[in-house]
């Protein structure tokens, strides 16, 4: 499984401010290794994010999205000491959740 990823959620305004860092490798498919062979696609497919059981961002990506990619989004309806879940679901399956507490 996919180190944790490293999220800050934090209330400005009447806006929660989510910031995700997520660590994974996102093969494009393109690449070549030392001999010649072509790297397969390994991806995350599909990001969601929830807080309070309601889902506030629902994203679909492709092999375009960098390396450890970083995610910045904001949405209103948190409070502080609400939990903001996000997950991710890449190419091959993989899933990986982690949550972290609005301040």
């Amino acid at each position: 499984m996919a180190d944790p990823m490293k999220i800050r959620a934090n209330l400005v305004g009447d806006s929660t401010e989510v910031k995700v860092l997520m660590n994974h490798e996102m093969e494009t498919g393109q690449r070549k290794d030392a001999q010649g062979k072509t790297i397969p696609a390994w991806f995350i497919q599909s990001v969601s994010a929830t807080c309070n059981d309601k889902t506030v961002l629902s994203a679909q990506w492709g092999p375009a999205v960098s390396k450890n990619p970083f995610l910045s989004f904001k949405f209103k309806g948190g409070a502080k000491g609400d939990k903001v879940v996000i997950t991710w679901v890449d190419s091959r399956g993989d899933k990986r959740t982690d949550e972290a507490t609005i301040a």
